[in-house]
């Protein structure tokens, strides 16, 4: 039985957790939440904002489009059907494994590797857009090093978009029950969440950054920030996702999505 712990942990330390969790949970969270997600679709949040309908990429036809953290690939697939060009890379090797079933299943492949967001394996601006759903980067222990990689693969111009946790929700426990309502942690306390196994070894870290972090890191990279879509819940949207669920979602955020270009 996993522990929970708050420490810090170093880069390599972070690295090794997210390769051994996602790697031992692929199927599991596929079984779990593949009907939601899709196979070949693009949404952003357990609220449902799906690119389709949203836009925050604006046009990807002929755009070239990198997805950080790509799990089984399913925003990226979903890009290819609409004519981008797209590359994409997760930390998980069995998430990659999953990603080429769903290739065949779909017919639509994608490109993708193994790679970790701190050390992208691809040429100085070469991007257009840059997309991440909930990938990577709130699981490296160094997002800064993580912006400043994106900085560097993209094109002058090109755009940032990802989601992850909306910081207000590190401050209550991960329960979309009325229990859930109560703040518990500081806001302010930016060690990550971290399971260790019962030898004392990290299996799983999540790093916790207040809005200002996640606009010094973006900036300090040499981003612009433009916007910070904070999404509703949907009226009849009843979905459970961890601590998302229809009683806390109307009254408290759950998701942060953040949209930065580099000029």
């Amino acid at each position: 039985m996993n522990r929970p712990v708050r420490v810090e942990l170093s880069e390599a330390e972070a690295s090794r957790a997210s390769r051994t969790y996602w790697d031992e949970v692929a199927d599991e969270y596929l079984a779990e939440h593949g009907e939601f997600l899709g196979e070949d679709r693009f949404v952003w949040s357990p609220e449902g904002v799906d690119e389709a309908d949203a836009r925050l990429l604006g046009p990807v036809r002929g755009r070239r489009v990198l997805e950080v953290g790509c799990g089984a690939a399913q925003c990226a697939r979903w890009l290819v059907t609409q004519g981008a060009d797209v590359v994409a890379f997760d930390i998980s090797v069995e998430q990659l494994r999953i990603a080429r079933t769903l290739d065949e299943r779909t017919g639509t492949a994608v490109r993708t590797v193994a790679a970790d967001a701190v050390a992208l394996p691809y040429r100085d601006v070469a991007f257009d857009l840059v997309c991440s759903a909930f990938g990577a980067l709130p699981f490296v222990a160094d997002v800064g090093t993580a912006f400043r990689e994106i900085a560097r693969v993209l094109k002058p111009g090109g755009l940032l978009v990802f989601s992850v946790t909306h910081p207000f929700r590190w401050t209550m426990p991960d329960d979309p029950s009325e229990a859930g309502l109560r703040i518990i942690h500081s806001y302010f306390d930016r060690r990550p969440y971290v399971e260790v196994d019962d030898a004392g070894t990290p299996v799983y870290a999540e790093h916790h950054r207040t809005t200002g972090d996640w606009i010094r890191e973006l900036t300090g990279a040499g981003f612009v920030v433009d916007d910070l879509l904070e999404p509703e819940w949907p009226a009849g949207h009843e979905l459970t996702w961890g601590g998302w669920g229809p009683i806390r979602g109307p009254l408290v955020p759950g998701t942060a999505i953040w949209t930065a270009h580099k000029p």
